[in-house]
């Protein structure tokens, strides 16, 4: 293959170096990203690892070492060096990948690395140009700045979880860690974007990035209907405030979700269930009739699709174009053959487990395979290794 031919299969972010100093979740989801998008990426953590890698399910081999699954799912293609930053030549070589770096990424709370000269003002001074990525809870300035925040803190304190859950119910978190992940993709977006302009001019920029104000942003929908109308957005189980029907319905043998989101969708779905009168009921004529009913309209659907499995029900809507799907299970959709089948589930190399499943990068190219040249490290793996290519002395 020609040079140039190599240039143009190269990933996008081949040569980028990246620093993470995360724990947990977003940090470390972040720089994953990083690293399937081909930038060489170093989790600097500390001697005791990070926290995660505690976490079950453990892998656990014949002479009792173990490893941690959830960690490996956000640990791939990336390599590691521990550091004690309160050890002068630990803090050395943490100063120097940094040095060495075109991004770094962090989630510590706000003032920590400041304590070690490792916060943006004491690095970048000096540096060719640096994206800082800086991810907390509440930001690096304002009054809830040194205040800590998790997950579900987040998803509390946002709004999010007030929307989230039935009215009959309490409120509930997301399944999924959503604040973290979220903040993860705007942190990556956002170091992406402005690295050209920091490596054309030399002058490196700090990005805060916190978690409560890019949970505010993916709200977009509740935030406007507040400035809208006035009134904070309720709890609505699975259905929506503006648009019907379009939320889970119960089948024969399980759950189903329908989204008849219009005019046309709404007339085929009352013809594939066989109820040719709803279409002209004077409670369900228009899209905001059928929002101010929905309650009369998710009972009228539910006793119908009682006579029917979901399988059998979603097969003959989605033959008429009517988006509907089964309340999956993780078990029933990872073993779906199109997700199968779409190359999104890989196996990687996996230290004590040899082996783990794992889903790679989601968005596909055309020219390459997903990256997954190295899989989760061990903790303190990479550091000479590191040290060496990156001329740290």
């Amino acid at each position: 293959m020609s040079a140039a031919a190599r240039g143009t299969d190269q990933r996008p972010l081949a040569g980028v170096r990246a620093v993470e100093m995360g724990h947990v979740a977003a940090g470390p989801f972040a720089g994953m990203l990083l690293a399937d998008l081909g930038a060489d990426v170093v989790k600097v953590e500390p001697p005791t690892g990070d926290m995660m890698r505690n976490w079950p399910p453990l892998a656990t081999d014949e002479t009792g070492e173990s490893f941690s699954h959830n960690f490996a799912s956000l640990n791939r293609n990336k390599r590691s060096v521990a550091a004690d930053f309160k050890d002068p030549d630990d803090l050395r070589l943490a100063k120097g990948l940094i040095d060495a770096a075109d991004i770094v990424v962090e989630n510590y709370r706000p003032g920590v690395l400041g304590r070690f000269g490792l916060a943006f003002e004491q690095v970048s001074e000096a540096h060719r140009g640096l994206v800082y990525a800086s991810i907390s809870g509440f930001g690096q300035t304002g009054p809830y700045r040194a205040l800590g925040a998790f997950d579900v803190v987040t998803q509390a304190i946002s709004g999010m979880m007030s929307v989230t859950g039935t009215e009959a119910g309490e409120p509930v978190k997301a399944g999924v860690p959503i604040a973290d992940f979220a903040t993860g993709l705007y942190a990556v977006l956002s170091a992406v974007a402005w690295l050209p302009s920091v490596r054309e001019t030399g002058r490196s920029i700090h990005l805060d990035t916190p978690m409560l104000d890019c949970m505010l942003a993916i709200s977009a929908l509740q935030t406007s209907e507040y400035w809208g109308s006035g009134h904070s957005p309720e709890m609505l189980g699975t259905r929506h405030p503006r648009n019907a029907p379009y939320q889970m319905f119960e089948a024969r043998d399980r759950p189903l979700a329908i989204a008849a989101g219009n005019e046309k969708l709404w007339v085929s779905l009352c013809e594939a269930l066989e109820l040719p009168d709803l279409p002209a009921d004077s409670r369900f004529a228009t899209q905001a009739d059928r929002v101010a009913n929905q309650v009369e309209l998710e009972g009228l659907l539910n006793a119908r699709l009682a006579d029917r499995d979901a399988d059998n029900w979603v097969a003959l809507l989605r033959e008429r174009g009517i988006p509907a799907g089964p309340l999956n299970t993780f078990a029933d959709i990872l073993n779906d053959p199109a997700v199968v089948d779409s190359g999104l589930v890989r196996e990687m190399p996996m230290p004590v487990a040899r082996s783990a499943t794992t889903t790679v990068f989601p968005v596909r190219d055309g020219r390459r395979e997903p990256r997954l040249d190295l899989g989760p490290p061990r903790l303190g793996e990479h550091g000479d290794d590191v040290a060496a290519e990156w001329g740290i002395a």
